[in-house]
């Protein structure tokens, strides 16, 4: 056990050096290992990958505090939990969000109901603008109501190309919407299905 514990401190003092063979050695050491823990916590392959990224990212981030540590595999693991209970609480905090926001017909008048009509119009001109795969990641998320890692395996995808995509198409449904001279909440502009 000390070998091993006297490997990884060797393998950490390299890496603070800014050794990039240490650091995928390291890294080809425990993902494994952290793969299957992790996917034991979360569930989800797509967000294991992300995980244990972000893990290797923050220890290449903080290499040069590695001389420090005197238990590595210790501390890899306390980067690794945090992301996990992190990735835990907002996914807690979105289905608690989404279980309250329940579907409820609205009752417009006649004005407010040709307004939504030209709302509703004005989305799917903008949506008809996208670019191809924008648009059909909009259209699995908002019609077919695929989540971001269902989409990412669906297109064969990284989860974050999803979100970012997402995130970009909404922004330009939004201003067109606003050219359109349509101001409304963005939260409309989520729950609304085109």
């Amino acid at each position: 056990m000390d070998a091993y514990l006297h490997d990884n401190k060797e393998l950490f003092q390299l890496i603070s050096e800014g050794d990039e063979a240490a650091f995928r050695r390291l890294f080809h050491i425990y993902t494994p290992q952290f793969r299957a823990l992790v996917l034991r916590i979360t569930k989800t392959a797509a967000v294991t990958e992300d995980i244990i990224q972000e893990t290797f990212l923050r220890l290449w981030i903080s290499r040069d505090k590695l001389k420090e540590i005197e238990q590595p595999r210790s501390w890899l693991l306390r980067i690794v939990f945090y992301q996990c209970f992190t990735y835990l609480r907002k996914q807690a905090v979105h289905n608690k969000a989404m279980a309250a926001l329940t579907p409820v017909e609205p009752v417009f008048s006649p004005e407010e109901d040709m307004a939504y009509a030209f709302m509703k119009e004005q989305v799917g001109v903008a949506v008809q603008q996208l670019p191809p795969q924008a648009k059909r990641i909009y259209l699995l998320s908002r019609e077919q109501g695929l989540k971001i890692p269902e989409i990412a395996a669906q297109l064969s995808l990284s989860p974050n190309t999803v979100k970012n995509s997402l995130v970009r198409s909404l922004h330009a449904i939004r201003q067109h919407l606003e050219q359109a001279g349509l101001l409304f909440p963005l939260l409309v502009l989520w729950l609304l299905r085109v």
